[in-house]
């Protein structure tokens, strides 16, 4: 049997004096030749973030809120697993299970543990309440990095059945978003003895060849978006599903490299009106990079697309299944679309606001979907 151990964040001084020396000594390319983010992430945003980080942000402030909430790790799978287990004061709760993916982390639904595991303090009632189970994958934040092939997302779906089981949660429901919806939908075709449903926020399905001479708008707005995605902003998912270690030597040597990286992404994916920090604040932008950079798991986390990208599978998932379309999502498909791979969907929601993070934007419309849907299968 697999020990669970307390864990605590912790960095060392050290650390953090090379953080500030790298920030302190970065070489900066020349300036973009847009006067928007066209080419990337401007320069004089990176040098703002770079000023923020080495002046206000302060680790040890962060690390202390971090650590508010009850960390553990156990070794599953011949892996160190690092993941957050909030249990609800309320006997009626429901283990639930959320999955991040890239470039998230466990810090994008921290504000999201307190309204579901007691709900009754944020406008809910007792019945509304979860256990809360929240993983960090193999390759990411303070979890173990894979020495070996073979951690794509079935294994990891596997590993976190066997988290919940030795947690004693015998039947429980599996939330993810990006690389999470992507596991949690295996669990979905893994174990259907144990999971009793999955809500995902962003849906891997293939368009309907039935429904292109009837489209919807909806769903042409969701083929241009894919189209986009393509043709504009798929670049960093082509590098890592092909060449992960190449990158990795970079990100993990400059800080602002990182995060440049990273950042891009919730200007590009967040419902944010232009700015990311139109919905999240430097701290927040920072603590989620911070998990790549002090754990330097630029190359390890990277990995996933390697392992897992190139075929993803259509399989049909036939476990209790609820969506919530965010309007910035990536890629956003139409009910019609989803119940062709998941048939018994018991929960459909386009949503007017809110993006690919979706706890982390919008907490509390997240959380009152995440309800939602699981009062559909009681």
């Amino acid at each position: 049997m697999s020990k669970i151990k307390n864990f605590k964040l912790s960095v060392s001084d050290q650390d953090l004096k090379d953080l500030h020396s790298r920030l302190s000594n970065t070489r900066w390319p020349n300036k973009e030749t847009v006067k928007d983010w066209n080419q990337g992430i401007p320069l004089s945003y990176m040098k703002e973030i770079c000023a923020y980080w080495l002046e206000e942000y302060n680790w040890r402030d962060r690390e202390k809120k971090l650590n508010k909430f009850p960390h553990f790790m156990t070794r599953l799978n011949d892996i160190d697993i690092h993941f957050i287990h909030k249990k609800s004061p309320h006997k009626e709760a429901k283990p639930l299970i959320i999955t991040h993916g890239w470039p998230g982390s466990f810090v994008e639904f921290l504000k999201v543990i307190e309204p579901l595991t007691d709900p009754t303090n944020f406008g809910g009632k007792a019945e509304d309440s979860f256990h809360v189970v929240i993983p960090s994958l193999p390759g990411f934040d303070f979890s173990g990095k894979p020495e070996t092939t073979g951690w794509g997302v079935e294994k990891i779906a596997d590993t976190w059945s066997q988290l919940m089981s030795l947690l004693g949660y015998k039947n429980y429901f599996a939330q993810g978003g990006d690389w999470g919806a992507i596991v949690t939908t295996h669990i979905g075709l893994q174990d259907q003895k144990n999971c009793k449903g999955i809500h995902l926020n962003m849906v891997v399905v293939s368009p309907d060849p039935e429904t292109m001479q009837d489209l919807t708008k909806f769903e042409e707005n969701a083929l241009a978006s894919m189209g986009f995605y393509q043709e504009w902003d798929s670049g960093y998912s082509k590098q890592q599903s092909t060449r992960p270690q190449t990158i990795g030597y970079s990100l993990v040597d400059s800080p602002i490299g990182q995060a440049a990286w990273i950042l891009e992404k919730f200007y590009q994916w967040t419902d944010c009106d232009g700015h990311p920090e139109n919905v999240l604040s430097k701290d927040e932008l920072l603590d989620n990079v911070m998990m790549y950079w002090l754990t330097q798991s630029a190359a390890s986390s990277a990995r996933l697309y390697w392992e897992s990208f190139g075929n993803p599978s259509q399989e049909i998932v036939n476990i209790p299944t609820g969506c919530s379309i965010y309007p910035k999502e990536i890629f956003r498909s139409s009910e019609r679309w989803i119940k062709k791979r998941f048939p018994d969907l018991r929960y459909y929601n386009e949503l007017a606001k809110g993006g690919h993070f979706a706890a982390f934007e919008k907490p509390e419309i997240y959380v009152e979907e995440v309800r939602k849907f699981c009062k559909e299968i009681e």
